[in-house]
């Protein structure tokens, strides 16, 4: 997959990978597919992956979406790693409430205070 297909904007800093949706609604089967893809190869070439997504930009999220989160969360924990969400709209914060994944994940409302989070 090159550069140019991603669905996402990614940045190094202090050993945190923050990413960004490029994408405004994740809803399209295919996108969550190469994300999903994408995120999977940053863990597995990290060691101790710390991994910052940020919500900023995006208006909607599907089931798929979520349950491609839970599969990120799941291989970052497998490698002692570390993940937080931030900048995440109300509106699909409630979602994340209303499915209780706002217990599994460690949300922050903005990707400063994510950032500062990291241990």
């Amino acid at each position: 997959m090159t550069h140019t297909d991603s669905r996402l904007r990614v940045k190094q800093q202090d050993g945190i990978t923050k990413v960004e949706f490029i994408d405004r609604n994740i809803l399209d089967e295919a996108n969550i597919q190469s994300i999903g893809d994408e995120l999977g190869a940053m863990i597995e070439s990290a060691s101790d992956p710390k991994l910052l997504i940020s919500f900023a930009n995006v208006d909607h999220l599907s089931s798929a979406a979520l349950g491609a989160l839970i599969t990120v969360n799941n291989r970052v924990k497998g490698k002692r790693g570390q993940l937080k969400l931030a900048d995440i709209d109300p509106q699909i914060y409630e979602v994340f409430v209303i499915t209780r994944l706002n217990q599994l994940f460690d949300i922050h409302d903005t990707s400063d205070q994510a950032a500062q989070s990291f241990a």
